[in-house]
């Protein structure tokens, strides 16, 4: 059985064209489950989808509580899905459910995850592709998982890939990294992606420093996400690059006004700024470590589910 999850926040006029392009691979893949997890919409996604679950069996809905973002939404999905094989699809008609059969068969080739590539994107040069790419280097250069699109919400997993993760923030993008560390067999392939036609992203120039602070938190746990570290990482980098042009500033006024490094109080500033922004660092990290202990102890999820239709108890 296959499962698709497709994480909604406020796709109205994408809604009605996403379901017939799922119903017809649908067609093909008769006992093929999609589960649409509506992440605190505010405008009428719920409703259609709601309306869409009732006409046809196969289309599951979660509706979250709050707006939690997509990867506690993705997480819901995995978390209620009945199939051994699972689908991520983004619901803005970027991605393509046609290139469905194409992963599937990836997929039987022996692998257990299959990433879609974007080779032709059409995003903004500048505020989308160019994030994407720095992104997508850094991540693969650290994790030692090389992929070219980590970004690409379109990918095929095997359950038992998923059973033992839990994801929390915005780590969804590295679980192909999880996988290839737990022994799975990864791989991509290139994916249809059409330009945005209703709607607008959210996302920017600000990913890159929000993935720096997220590959420090895997690398530190070795596989285990949170977020705390967005906020003590995010003013320990500052912290730091204030240090670096403090520091720059005192040595072009040593050579370059003869003004000596005792003279003025630069240095010391770039030590302390240095100091305190490795500190801020790794109280980052340790707040990392009991944020998941705390979630590990008390078996508390990133989301609260306020409404599900078309969902039985006796799911396996």
């Amino acid at each position: 059985m296959i499962s698709l999850v497709i994480p909604v926040y406020n796709e109205e006029e994408n809604l009605p064209l996403l379901f017939d392009a799922i119903g017809s691979v649908q067609k093909t893949y008769p006992d093929m489950e999609a589960i649409f997890v509506d992440d605190g919409s505010r405008d009428a996604s719920f409703a259609l989808l709601k309306a869409e679950a009732l006409a046809h069996p196969y289309c599951k809905v979660i509706r979250l509580a709050r707006n939690t973002g997509q990867t506690a939404a993705i997480q819901a999905g995995i978390d209620h899905a009945s199939g051994e094989i699972l689908i991520f699809l983004d619901s803005d008609l970027q991605n393509d459910p046609a290139d469905i059969p194409a992963l599937l068969a990836k997929l039987n080739e022996g692998y257990d995850v299959v990433s879609g590539w974007r080779k032709d994107r059409k995003d903004n040069a500048i505020k989308r592709n160019l994030p994407s790419h720095i992104a997508n280097a850094i991540i693969s250069a650290v994790s030692g998982v090389h992929l070219h699109d980590y970004g690409c919400t379109l990918k095929a997993y095997r359950k038992d890939v998923l059973k033992d993760v839990r994801l929390y923030g915005e780590m969804h993008r590295f679980i192909p990294v999880y996988a290839a560390w737990n022994g799975a067999r990864v791989t991509e392939i290139p994916v249809t992606h059409h330009a945005r036609r209703f709607g607008s992203s959210s996302y920017g120039l600000e990913r890159v420093f929000k993935v720096l602070l997220d590959i420090l938190v895997i690398k530190f746990l070795d596989r285990y996400i949170s977020k705390p570290i967005y906020v003590f990482g995010g003013f320990g980098l500052a912290s730091l690059f204030l240090s670096f042009l403090s520091l720059l500033w005192a040595l072009g006024l040593k050579f370059f006004s003869g003004t000596s490094l005792i003279q003025t109080p630069l240095p010391l500033f770039s030590g302390i700024a240095f100091l305190l922004g490795g500190l801020s660092i790794l109280l980052g990290l340790l707040a990392e470590v009991l944020s998941r202990a705390f979630f590990a102890a008390s078996d508390k999820t990133a989301y609260v589910a306020k409404e599900m239709v078309n969902f039985h108890e006796d799911k396996s």
